[in-house]
Formats: C-alpha cells, structure tokens, sequence
C-alpha cells in the first residue's frame, strides 16, 4: 500500500466522520416543547378554559424509580367552577407523554 492512499483514505475517514456527526446534531430526537404544550392544553381545554401555560424548553432528567427519561416541566391553569386550579406535569420529551400531574 502506498502511503498516498493510505493518506485518502484517512482524510476521506474523518471527513465522513465530520459529516456524520454534524448531521446528527442538527436532528433531534425529540418533540419540540411548543408541540408538547400544545397538546396538553389541548387535552385541558376539553373540560374547561384554560387561563395560563408554561413550559421549560429544556428538558431534564426524570426518574420513576424503574427508569430515568427526558422530560419537559411545565404547567397550566384554568378556572373550574369559579375556581383557579394549577396543575404541573412532566412530559415525555421523546414522546410527548404527560408521565406526571399533580394539582399544585
């Protein structure tokens, strides 16, 4: 072997190797918060107006005891029989699953 081609095929190597790993940090495997959000209000506004939203757009780290996830932390407010009610929930960030929900 010739020390050319072993230098194309080096260049060629992490060039590719370059390409790859720019590639996959543009794609991401998960769900846009906003999508997430949107949802969940969604499945809300089914019972009653909903008076407010938020949500993180960074996800952090959640463990069921089981398994740790990804998840989105946000929460929502509505006004149920003349009362405010809060809710807070995680939300699968591949997914876009609502894993927890509590009434705050």
């Amino acid at each position: 072997m010739k020390l050319r081609d072993f230098l194309i095929g080096v260049a060629t190597g992490l060039a590719a190797a370059v390409i790859i790993k720019e590639a996959s940090e543009k794609v991401s495997p998960f769900v846009p918060a906003g999508q997430v959000l949107e949802n969940i209000k969604k499945e809300f506004k089914r019972d009653a107006p909903i008076d407010g939203s938020w949500i993180f757009m960074k996800t952090e780290d959640y463990t069921n005891g089981i398994m740790t996830i990804p998840v989105y932390r946000g929460g929502i407010s509505r006004m149920n029989e003349g009362e405010l009610q809060t809710f807070e929930f995680a939300a699968d960030a591949r997914s876009g699953v609502v894993v927890e929900l509590t009434e705050v």
